[in-house]
C-alpha cells in the first residue's frame, strides 16, 4: 500500500516536519513492514509561464516549430522552441527552467536549437510524470487553474509530495486505505487521529444514501459459496446532468499516481481515490447503457463478459455477477463490463458500492487471471460499514468536480453479520505474552483499534469493530494488545525445550539421504505439489492399476490442480527455469512427499470442531482417515555435463549412470541393498530405463526421458531421472550395522564368462553367481557385456570378476575354481548358462 503523505495528513496529526522514513518508523513499530519511499523525482525551477506570443517557423525537414516569448514572472519574457501547436498567446502553462531535473531524470538547460537559443521547456503531462499524453504540452485552464505566471508549479500540481510503501500482511486488509494506515500511524504515534466516516457532511450524506429508494436491484445469488451469500451489503445511487469531459484535477491525479493508480477519466478516478481513501471499492456505471435495474446472480456457464481490459471472458457458473436486465455488466468484486463503461459523452452516473463474499472473489480472480485493486481489498475483508458512505463520498466528489445533481432514488441493503462478543479473560493476555498488562493498557490498547470494550468482574467483554474480520478469539484479541502497547515489553528469554528423544529414526535417515547427495555435487531445491494432470499421467507410476490423483477443490490456479504423485514434474521445472537464464549443467535432487490416494477410499472431512475445544481422537482419527497415504520419496535430475570440459579433460556428459550412481549412494547410505533391472516407464526411453528393487519391492525408477518428450518439455535431448520411495528405503534399511574384520589372508581372484539368453538380466545372474559360490565369494561385479562374432543370435556373453576369501587359511586356486564351478552349475541349472570357451 503507497500512502502519500499529504493525504495521510487529512486524517491523523502528522507533524509539519515528518519526514518519509519517520512516517515509515512509526508504522513499523505497530507491525507493518516499510518497502519503499515514492516521489515524482522533479527538482525546480519549474513554474506557471504564460505565452506572450509563439511565431510559427517551418523548418527544412517540414517540421513547423513555435518560437515563444513566455512570462514567467520576470522582468523579461524567456524565448523557448516548442513543437507542439496546442497552445496560443495567452495561455498559461508549465515551464521547466534551466537547472531544472524532469522525470528520467532529463536536465533542463539552455541550448540552441532550430536557430534560436531555447531558455527552458514548456512541459507536457507525460514530461512532469503526470501521464502519458505527449501529444501537446499541458494547459493550465484545461485543469480549470489560473495561477499568476511565476507561481511554483511543483506545489500547485502536488508534484512535491511523498509516498511511503508498507506491506500489508492478508489478515489486514484495512490497512489498504489511506483510513486504516491513519488509524495505525495514531495508535503508534499518539497522533489525534480523524475518521472520515464521522465528518458531519459525510454522516448526512451516507444516511441519505441508506434511506434512498427506488431504483431496483435484485439479489438472487442462488448459489452461494459454503453457504455464505455472495453479496450481504449493497449500496447505489444516481448522479445525473454531470460532464464527463471534465478533466481530473492536478491534486487528485498526482495523489493516486504516487498511490500507484494512473489517471484514466475524472468519475472513474473518483472511483479510485474514494477506494484507495476507505478502504472500499466502487464502481460506476453509465446509466444510459445500463437496461432496467441491476441483478445480482451467479452466471450461467459458458456466459460472456467483456470486461474493462477489452478481454471476453468467458463465465463459470460459480462467478457472481452485477447484471442487467439481459448480460451481465461486471465480474462482482473484480472488474466492470466494457458494455457500460464511463465515457466523455457519460451524462447520469449509477454509483454502486457493495460488498462481495472474499471467496467468490479470489476464485474468480483466479479463474481468470483477472487480479484488481478492488478484489485485492475483497479478498482480504472491506468494512461493511463503510460501504454507503463510500458511495455518499463518490457522488459527492463526482457532484463537486463534474457537476449535476445527485438524484433522490437508490438501493440500500445490509444483510451483513455483526461482529461476535469475544471474551477476554483477566490474565489471558499476559500468560500468552510473558508481560504483565494492567487493566487500562488492555482497554486503551482495544478501544485503539476501534474496538468497543466492557469490564467484566472476571475479564472483558470485546466487540471488534467491523473493518477487523481477523479479530476471532481471545488469541488474536491478546496479539493486538502485544502490538499496540509495544512489541518490545515482550520478553526475549527462549523457553526451555522440552525433554525428548531427539529425531526420529527415520527424521535422521532422511536427513542422512538430503547431505550425502548435497555432498555428492547435487543441489537440492523445493518445488510446489501442485501440477496439471498430465504430469501426473506422464510421470505417475506406471504399476497396473494405479489409482488416480487427487484434485483439489479450491486450486490456487486451475491449471496445477492436482496434487503430484511423482516429484519429476517439480524437477523439470526447477530444470526448465534454470535452463532459460542460462545454466546448461545441472544436477538436482528433491526430498517430498507425494499423494496417492487408495481405490474405494472417499476423502475429505468436516474439520476440527468449532471454538476452541481440543479434538477427541476419534476426530483426530477421522482427520488422519481424510487425508490420503503421503510417502515420502527422492527424485534426482540430471541435464548437461556431469564434468565440465577443461585443460587436458573432455566434457563427460551425465546420463543415465549418474541416475543409477544416486540409487547405489542412497542404497549405501541407508544400508539397503537396491537392485537394479532392466525395467519400463512411460515417460523413459525403453532402451536406457532401469527398475529398482529391493527384495520383492519395486521402489522406483531410473532413466532417461523419452527425447520426444524432453523435446515437447524445451529440454535437452538427454535428461536423466531417478525416482525412490525413500519410505521403502528406510522401511529395509538395516536397524544394526555390522562389522566385518579386516582380512588377513590375500584373495584370489577370476573371471567368468557366462553365455545366457538376451533375455536374462545381468542382475539376476549375479544373484545366482553369489548364491552358488557361496560365502567364499567376497565380491562380484559385470565387467563386460558381449554381443556379436562368436556368440549365437539371441545370446550375449557376460564377464564378471570376482574375487574369493577365507577369513582363516589362504585359499588355493582349486578351491576358488571349485566355488566358481558351483556357481555355473546353478547357473546352467536356472537360466540355462554356458560357460563360453
Amino acid at each position: 500500500m503507497r500512502v502519500p503523505i499529504s493525504w495521510l495528513r487529512e486524517f491523523v496529526d502528522v507533524p509539519a516536519d515528518a519526514t518519509p522514513e519517520d512516517v515509515h518508523a512509526a508504522l513499523v513499530r505497530v507491525g507493518l513492514e516499510e518497502e519503499d519511499i515514492h516521489t515524482f523525482e522533479i527538482t525546480g525551477p519549474v513554474v506557471v509561464g504564460q505565452v506572450v506570443s509563439a511565431e510559427p517557423e517551418p523548418q527544412s525537414n517540414g517540421k513547423t516549430i513555435n518560437w515563444c516569448q513566455v512570462d514567467v514572472g520576470e522582468a523579461e519574457p524567456r524565448g523557448i522552441v516548442c513543437g507542439a501547436h496546442n497552445f496560443g498567446p495567452g495561455d498559461k502553462v508549465v515551464v521547466s527552467l534551466p537547472g531544472a531535473v524532469l522525470p528520467g531524470p532529463f536536465p533542463i538547460s539552455a541550448r540552441k536549437t532550430y536557430g534560436h537559443v531555447s531558455d527552458g521547456m514548456i512541459a507536457s503531462s507525460r514530461e512532469l510524470g503526470l501521464g502519458d499524453e505527449h501529444s501537446g504540452i499541458l494547459r493550465l485552464a484545461d485543469l480549470g487553474l489560473d495561477p499568476e505566471p511565476g507561481t511554483d508549479a511543483i506545489a500547485l500540481l502536488g508534484l512535491d509530495d511523498a509516498a511511503v510503501e508498507v506491506n500489508v500482511t492478508p489478515d489486514r486488509g484495512y490497512a489498504f486505505s489511506i483510513r486504516g494506515i491513519a488509524r495505525e500511524y495514531a495508535n503508534s504515534t499518539g497522533a489525534a487521529f480523524h475518521d472520515p466516516l464521522l465528518d458531519p457532511s459525510l454522516v448526512e450524506a451516507t444516511a441519505a444514501r441508506r434511506a434512498a429508494t427506488g431504483y431496483p436491484v435484485t439479489l438472487a445469488d442462488d448459489a452461494p459459496v459454503r453457504g455464505r451469500p455472495g453479496c450481504s451489503v449493497f449500496t447505489a445511487g444516481i448522479v445525473r446532468g454531470v460532464d464527463g469531459s471534465v478533466p481530473t484535477p492536478p491534486w487528485m491525479v498526482a495523489r493516486l499516481l504516487l498511490a500507484g493508480i494512473r489517471s484514466i477519466s475524472l468519475i472513474v478516478d473518483i472511483s479510485n481515490y474514494v477506494m484507495l481513501e476507505l478502504g472500499q471499492p466502487s464502481h460506476a456505471y453509465d446509466l444510459a447503457k445500463v437496461s432496467g435495474g441491476l441483478v445480482i446472480r451467479r452466471a450461467t456457464e459458458g456466459e460472456k463478459l467483456t470486461t474493462l481490459d477489452g478481454k471476453e471472458r468467458t463465465l463459470a457458473a460459480e462467478d457472481l455477477v452485477v447484471a442487467d436486465e439481459s448480460v451481465p455488466v461486471g465480474l462482482a468484486g473484480v472488474m466492470g463490463g466494457a458494455d457500460t463503461e464511463i465515457s466523455d459523452a457519460t451524462t447520469d452516473v449509477l454509483v454502486e458500492a457493495a460488498i462481495w463474499d472474499p471467496v467468490t472473489v479470489s476464485r474468480s480472480v483466479r479463474r481468470h487471471k483477472l487480479p484488481s485493486e478492488a478484489a485485492k481489498r475483497y479478498e482480504r475483508g472491506v468494512d461493511p460499514a463503510a460501504s454507503s458512505a463510500a458511495a455518499a463520498r463518490v457522488m459527492a466528489l463526482i457532484v463537486e468536480l463534474a457537476g449535476g445533481t445527485i438524484a433522490p432514488e437508490g438501493y440500500y441493503l445490509d444483510e451483513s453479520v455483526p461482529p461476535p462478543v469475544i471474551e477476554l479473560p483477566e490474565g489471558f493476555a499476559q500468560s500468552v505474552t510473558g508481560v504483565e498488562y494492567s487493566a487500562d493498557e488492555i482497554t486503551t490498547s482495544l478501544t485503539a483499534i476501534g474496538a468497543n470494550v466492557a469490564a467484566g468482574p472476571s475479564g472483558w467483554s470485546v466487540t471488534p469493530p467491523t473493518w477487523r474480520p481477523d479479530l476471532t478469539d481471545r488469541w488474536t484479541l491478546t496479539e493486538e494488545v502485544a502490538r499496540i502497547v509495544g512489541y518490545d515489553r515482550v520478553p526475549s528469554e527462549l523457553p526451555v525445550a522440552p525433554p525428548g528423544r531427539g529425531l526420529s529414526r527415520s527424521q535422521r535417515l532422511r536427513r542422512s539421504a538430503a547431505s550425502s547427495l548435497a555432498a555428492g555435487g547435487l543441489t537440492e531445491v523445493l518445488s510446489y505439489p501442485f501440477v496439471a494432470q498430465a504430469s501426473n499421467d506422464v510421470f505417475g507410476s506406471p504399476e497396473p492399476g494405479t489409482v488416480p490423483a487427487m484434485k483439489l477443490a479450491n486450486p490456487l490456479d486451475p491449471d496445477a490442480a492436482w496434487m503430484r504423485t511423482s516429484l519429476i514434474p517439480g524437477l523439470i521445472g526447477v530444470a526448465r527455469r534454470n535452463l532459460s537464464r542460462g545454466l546448461t549443467d545441472l544436477a538436482l535432487f528433491e526430498l517430498g512427499t507425494v499423494f496417492r490416494p487408495v481405490a474405494g477410499v472417499d476423502y475429505g472431512s468436516d474439520g476440527l470442531p468449532a471454538g476452541d475445544a481440543l479434538p477427541s481422537d476419534e476426530v483426530l482419527d477421522a482427520l488422519r482417515a481424510s487425508i490420503p497415504p503421503q510417502p515420502w520419496h527422492v527424485a534426482a535430475l540430471f541435464v548437461g555435463d556431469a564434468v565440465r570440459k577443461q585443460p587436458g579433460q573432455s566434457a563427460v556428459p551425465s546420463g543415465l549412470a549418474d541416475a543409477l550412481g544416486v540409487a547405489h549412494q542412497l542404497g549405501t547410505v541407508l544400508s539397503s541393498q537396491v537392485v537394479v533391472e532392466t525395467g519400463r516407464h512411460q515417460a523413459m526411453h525403453p532402451g536406457r530405463t532401469a527398475q529398482l528393487r529391493v527384495g520383492d519391492r519395486v521402489v522406483g525408477y531410473a532413466g532417461e526421458l523419452l527425447p520426444a518428450l524432453a523435446a515437447e518439455l524445451d529440454l535437452p535431448r538427454v535428461v536423466a531421472v531417478v525416482e525412490l520411495d525413500l519410505d521403502a528405503l528406510i522401511g529395509s534399511a538395516a536397524t544394526e550395522i555390522s562389522a566385518a574384520p579386516i582380512a588377513s589372508f590375500p584373495a584370489a581372484t577370476q573371471d567368468l564368462t557366462l553365455v545366457v539368453s538376451e533375455s536374462v538380466r545381468a542382475a539376476e545372474l549375479v544373484s545366482l553367481i553369489v548364491e552358488g559360490a557361496g560365502e567364499l565369494l567376497e565380491h562380484v561385479t559385470l565387467i563386460d557385456d558381449y554381443r556379436g562374432t562368436g556368440i549365437p543370435d539371441g545370446s550375449k556373453a557376460l564377464t564378471f570378476a570376482m574375487r574369493f576369501r577365507a577369513t582363516d587359511r589362504t585359499l588355493t586356486a582349486a578351491e576358488a575354481t571349485e566355488a566358481k564351478n558351483a556357481a555355473v552349475a546353478l547357473a546352467a541349472s536356472r537360466v540355462g548358462a554356458t560357460l563360453r570357451e
